[in-house]
């Protein structure tokens, strides 16, 4: 079962024209880019696809295209998390899973639970939840660390929880994770700087959001990785360093999106409180992406 995370997921924008309408069409391209360029798996309304500042209808709306596109090519995981452990369980319920492969829930933000509250927040979501949940710790966002122990006994004690997104950004944290883990709970990178070496040191990959703009170098470093070619993968991985650090100068996804801009594939448009990308970010990410 778990093989199906194996290696590159990207976390999808959500593309809006001038108007803040969603992009139904840029959506699909980038949908198809990234298949036919080797992306292993897709995450919808994740954090990256603005899901705060969409509507209930947009949210289905945005996931039939996305399945439409995909076509059950790919195996897609769709984000549905919250600060209000009830309403995330209500849209669980809520939703047709049917399509889905797992869910992606990030750790409750803003209200800073104790990791006992973290782990019971998550204990009633794998209760309620009919496919794999993959957690999501991003304490940079979330003001609060899920620690390796809150992991680890969530992984003992679920067998519907499958892994997790850990974009901890501390080496120590991964690496105590991939020690003590159980042998088939997958660790899987959501720091883009880091995740080759974490999936050198015994990591299932990454989900990414510079890899849905280069998904062929992307999700080739990441197959190198997990095959032990360390000296090949690098050789990618330094190729794509720059950008990686420009698309999160600012802020996600606006970074992102000035690089789907320099690749034609949508605007760089975000609702508020983002705002795109100042001019001279965009401009070095445009020399960027016409050198490379």
């Amino acid at each position: 079962m778990n093989s199906k995370f194996l290696g590159t997921g990207v976390a999808l924008v959500t593309p809006f024209k001038t108007d803040l309408s969603v992009d139904h069409e840029a959506l699909t391209n980038i949908v198809n880019f990234n298949i036919d360029n080797g992306t292993d798996y897709l995450v919808i309304c994740g954090t990256t696809a603005e899901s705060v500042t969409v509507t209930k209808q947009e949210k289905q709306d945005i996931i039939k295209t996305i399945s439409k596109a995909n076509n059950g090519r790919v195996p897609m995981v769709l984000g549905i998390g919250g600060n209000n452990t009830m309403q995330v369980i209500e849209e669980i319920k809520a939703t047709n899973l049917s399509d889905m492969d797992a869910i992606l829930s990030v750790s409750p933000y803003y209200t800073k639970p104790t990791q006992e509250g973290i782990y019971q927040h998550f204990k009633a979501i794998a209760e309620a939840s009919p496919v794999p949940v993959i957690l999501y710790n991003v304490p940079g966002r979330t003001s609060k660390n899920m620690e390796p122990e809150t992991t680890l006994r969530l992984a003992n004690d679920f067998e519907n929880i499958i892994g997790i997104k850990e974009a901890c950004n501390n080496v120590a944290q991964y690496l105590k994770l991939l020690k003590d883990k159980p042998e088939d709970f997958l660790i899987i990178s959501g720091d883009d700087d880091l995740a080759l070496g974490v999936v050198l040191a015994g990591g299932a990959g990454v989900i990414s959001v510079i890899g849905q703009a280069f998904p062929k170098e992307f999700s080739e470093m990441i197959r190198l990785g997990l095959e032990g070619n360390a000296k090949e993968a690098y050789k990618l991985h330094f190729k794509l360093m720059d950008v990686i650090g420009y698309i999160f100068e600012e802020n996600n996804p606006a970074g992102i999106k000035a690089v789907f801009e320099a690749l034609n594939l949508c605007q760089d448009t975000v609702r508020l409180p983002l705002v795109p990308a100042s001019n001279g970010l965009k401009a070095k990410i445009a020399d960027f992406v016409n050198q490379f």
